[in-house]
């Protein structure tokens, strides 16, 4: 029972810091929301609604260091004049196709995370100058033949 008290408690502090964190960027009409190290497997659905007067001034969301398993189209869709988007240390092994709609996306993070292929939908975002790719599963020596300005692709093969 203690154990369970415990965890119950941590639970609770990760929620707590997520509603910090978004109250401060809707009250502030931020231009970003930084919901790194929160222990997310899931971006929270009621954040949508929360969100929804505010979602197209954010142009930098993080979500570095959570348990992610994937990004919704929803996220995509909602989110949709992002420039950069920071999902560093995840478990992301591909990407909606809806990506390919973040016209003013300049910068992804999507290092330490588990890509086996490099994500197609990016090649299609002319804004994109930089893609970091570092310590996912890549592998093969073709990555990808477009021009972008920046991109990091480390293998561990």
């Amino acid at each position: 029972m203690v154990g369970h008290t415990c965890m119950e408690k941590k639970m609770g502090e990760a929620v707590a810091r997520v509603a910090k964190k978004v109250n401060e960027t809707v009250e502030n009409q931020a231009d970003s929301l930084d919901l790194a190290d929160c222990k997310l497997i899931t971006f929270p659905i009621a954040l949508y609604k929360v969100m929804r007067h505010v979602a197209e001034g954010i142009h930098l969301i993080t979500l570095a260091n959570n348990e992610l398993k994937s990004v919704t189209s929803k996220f995509i869709i909602t989110f949709s004049q992002l420039r950069e988007l920071n999902l560093e240390g995840n478990y992301i092994h591909h990407l909606p196709e809806e990506v390919r709609t973040l016209l003013h996306l300049r910068n992804i993070n999507l290092s330490r995370n588990k890509f086996h292929t490099f994500p197609d939908q990016l090649t299609s975002l002319q804004a994109l100058e930089m893609i970091n790719l570092e310590e996912n599963e890549i592998t093969g020596k073709k990555i990808c033949s477009c021009a972008f300005k920046c991109l990091f692709v480390q293998t561990k093969y």
